[in-house]
């Protein structure tokens, strides 16, 4: 039996809202054509996926795995269509992802200047989807942090750069010059761990206590100068998004912030090896 995905993606609007006119209204169909793709999916599947009566929607647990399993399915269907679609441009453009603090002009310029008919576009990354605009395909090279999950990729380091602390202005800490992490173990960490690896090896944390980890450097900022934690970040981050109300602090005893470019392993472009040659002189 083949899946369609259009049914599941109908699927995946109404469990995650749990109600059928809600979900009707973000797909822009009517409620009476969303209910009959339901139950032709349910058919197709042979199973009940959601319990419904006149108070409330639940799924089934046959709904809730499809709903943990459909979620990847879709993402690689999206991340097929993207790579396709980049395929058939051919060699004409040639995006270049990059992370907040990191400047790719010169190299994009560079790149410009020996491919005049080349258009290059830029797009600026997440410490979340620096790798994954590589595998769904909307970016042919992407400047990233590590570290970063490499299975498929090619990646070449590019330089080293020191990580700072920032706090609020007012810190108990904002005023020294150098500070240790240990100094630092009864604060909150507003951000994924996971880019803090010393962090969960003092603290034994893996996920922030109390305020969300923010997605954007400016989201971060906001949480750190109304008090509600810290964030470590590379120097030049830090100094690009310089505010008076944070203060940046070195970190003695921490790692250095790593810059590489990663690329699609499988891919075979000539303009991939020119970018990264150029990169390695121009970041």
């Amino acid at each position: 039996m083949d899946l369609d995905l259009r049914k599941i993606r109908y699927f995946m609007a109404v469990a995650r809202e749990l109600n059928f006119g809600r979900a009707a209204a973000e797909l822009h169909i009517a409620q009476p054509v969303l209910s009959r793709q339901i139950r032709a999916l349910e058919a197709e599947l042979g199973v009940q996926l959601f319990v419904r009566d006149r108070r409330r929607t639940e799924l089934t647990p046959a709904g809730e795995a499809l709903f943990a399993d459909a979620a990847p399915v879709l993402a690689g269907a999206e991340a097929l269509r993207r790579r396709v679609g980049r395929a058939a441009r051919g060699t004409d453009s040639f995006t270049v992802a990059f992370m907040p603090g990191l400047i790719v002009t010169g190299a994009v310029r560079a790149l410009m200047a020996d491919h005049p008919r080349l258009r290059v576009e830029v797009l600026r990354t997440s410490w979340q989807d620096q790798v994954e605009v590589l595998r769904d395909g909307r970016a042919d090279v992407s400047c990233v942090r590590l570290p970063v999950d490499q299975r498929g990729l090619k990646v070449t380091t590019l330089f080293d750069e020191p990580r700072v602390a920032v706090l609020p202005a007012g810190h108990r800490l904002a005023l020294k010059d150098e500070i240790h992490l240990a100094d630092l173990a009864d604060e909150t960490l507003l951000q994924p761990h996971g880019a803090v690896p010393e962090w969960q090896e003092l603290t034994g944390d893996t996920a922030p206590r109390e305020a969300p980890a923010a997605l954007a450097v400016e989201e971060k900022l906001e949480h750190v100068a109304a008090g509600r934690g810290i964030v470590v970040l590379p120097a030049s981050t830090a100094g690009f998004y310089q505010r008076p109300d944070v203060v940046a602090v070195a970190i003695a005893d921490i790692g250095p912030s790593r810059v590489a470019l990663a690329w699609d392993a499988t891919r075979r472009s000539r303009l991939v090896g020119e970018f990264a040659a150029l990169a390695a002189v121009h970041l």
